[in-house]
């Protein structure tokens, strides 16, 4: 793995290029992604039952592994000053050499030229909490791709007091520093941008998480757990009422008129959803649902049936080309 150091070749002023950048959240996806299946096939299977067995514990420094290091490029379009960036891909690093795989990074950039013509290679991603000093060799080998490459860097650290994305977005420049002209890192400003599509996926993501089965339930079925078990305490409260009133007309506990009260009050509420608009809304919702559970296996037979028709005039063509007879010959 390459040097842990932070690079001293990172200024802390901002850049002056005046470039205007467009970050998607799907690059940051990506890059989240790339990194959590790589640490997790990077952890021994001893430091995994470790963190299976200690309830949330910190492992303990002769079992703790260091956070790796992924790397990829970055794709977009740059109109004028105005630089957007669409999507990533991952790279080959070599940690002996600490450079990327070259031929893999020209055959990846082939693929997405077939499928996205506009795109270009804008930069590249990497992991960490800042630049280090190997980051420089690596920006400076993709300058022969882009001559001004961005470098977007995603700090993995969980830190629950910051507000701000971990995401920093780093261009190059030419200082003289000590009479010696070097490339440093320069921080830029960067803005969220998003498509409809894109917002819909992202927050369909956002709202994953794994049920009692082992797989990742939808949003519709999170939502609608949600309302399950507010049904649930719904009932449990009004059984508890139940038994409290019929206690108070057996005479089991004394009577209380302000609970009463409540209670009627309560109840008062129950007639309002018994009008006319309310029954028609509800069968309108409920006649609308039925009608698209119809249209879903009606399409669904549908395809089936299309399904049969093309393997029967595929069996059967075959079979009038050998010359054969057939039922309907």
């Amino acid at each position: 793995m390459a040097s842990t150091s932070t690079s001293t070749s990172t200024s802390t002023s901002t850049s002056s290029s005046g470039l205007t950048f467009k970050l998607h959240p799907l690059v940051i996806v990506n890059i989240s992604d790339h990194y959590t299946r790589v640490k997790s096939q990077s952890q021994p299977p001893s430091q995994q039952c470790h963190n299976a067995t200690s309830n949330g514990a910190s492992p303990s420094p002769a079992q703790s592994v260091p956070p790796p290091r992924v790397f990829g490029c970055v794709i977009g379009i740059q109109r004028g000053r105005t630089v957007e960036i669409f999507n990533s891909f991952e790279l080959l690093y070599d940690p002996l050499t600490e450079s990327l795989d070259r031929s893999f990074l020209e055959k990846k950039q082939e693929l997405y030229k077939k499928v996205f013509p506009n795109f270009y290679i804008l930069g590249w991603y990497s992991t960490g909490s800042d630049a280090q000093e190997s980051d420089m060799q690596i920006h400076k080998a993709l300058m022969s791709i882009n001559e001004s490459p961005v470098y977007v860097l995603l700090n993995p650290t969980i830190n629950h007091a910051q507000k701000d994305l971990p995401v920093t977005i780093y261009e190059s420049e030419l200082h003289v520093i000590e009479g010696i002209p070097q490339l440093i890192f320069v921080r830029s400003s960067y803005t969220i941008e998003t498509v409809e599509a894109e917002r819909i996926s992202v927050d369909h993501v956002a709202h994953l998480k794994p049920s009692d089965g082992g797989s990742a339930a939808t949003q519709l079925a999170a939502h609608l757990t949600g309302i399950h078990s507010a049904i649930k305490m719904l009932n449990s409260r009004i059984r508890v009422l139940h038994y409290y009133l019929g206690a108070m007309q057996r005479g089991d506990v004394p009577c209380e008129n302000s609970l009463l009260r409540q209670v009627s009050s309560l109840l008062r509420r129950l007639p309002a959803v018994e009008s006319g608009k309310f029954q028609d809304d509800f069968l309108m919702e409920y006649n609308d649902t039925l009608l698209i559970t119809y249209l879903a296996m009606v399409t669904d037979c549908s395809s089936t049936m299309n399904e049969l028709v093309d393997k029967f005039n595929h069996a059967y063509d075959r079979h009038s080309r050998r010359g054969g007879r057939t039922a309907f010959s």
